[in-house]
């Protein structure tokens, strides 16, 4: 059930909300999880944000675009590299090359909730 919360709309679980090759979760605990997602060259993790959690990216194949705001970035990661966004700081995540991006998503610690930018 989506919450509204000054950020805006808080929804519990976003795996509905956009379209990816693969999804996997590999572990869950309380106020933490590591999730695979496989994204094919188009797909893309649209604008959001987390309440409680930050996102620790790790490339596991291909190459990820990773937008982030509050301060602006553009990054590309490659496999090997990691990148942590910080609880509250809005970030978007694309495919950057021409086969499939694979990469693991460490989230923590807290309650996991998206919180879309509109």
């Amino acid at each position: 059930m989506a919450v509204s919360t000054e950020r805006g709309i808080s929804i519990p679980d976003a795996s509905g909300l956009y379209e990816v090759e693969r999804r996997a979760r590999h572990l869950e605990r309380p106020g933490f999880r590591i999730s695979e997602l496989q994204l094919s060259p188009t797909q893309t993790v649209p604008w959001h944000s987390h309440t409680e959690i930050s996102d620790t990216f790790y490339v596991l194949e291909g190459e990820m675009r990773l937008f982030v705001q509050n301060p602006k970035e553009d990054m590309r990661l490659k496999p090997g590299d990691s990148y942590a966004v910080a609880a509250g700081r809005p970030h978007l995540v694309t495919n950057a090359g021409e086969t499939s991006l694979t990469f693991l998503v460490l989230q923590g610690v807290g309650t996991y909730d998206y919180v879309p930018l509109v």
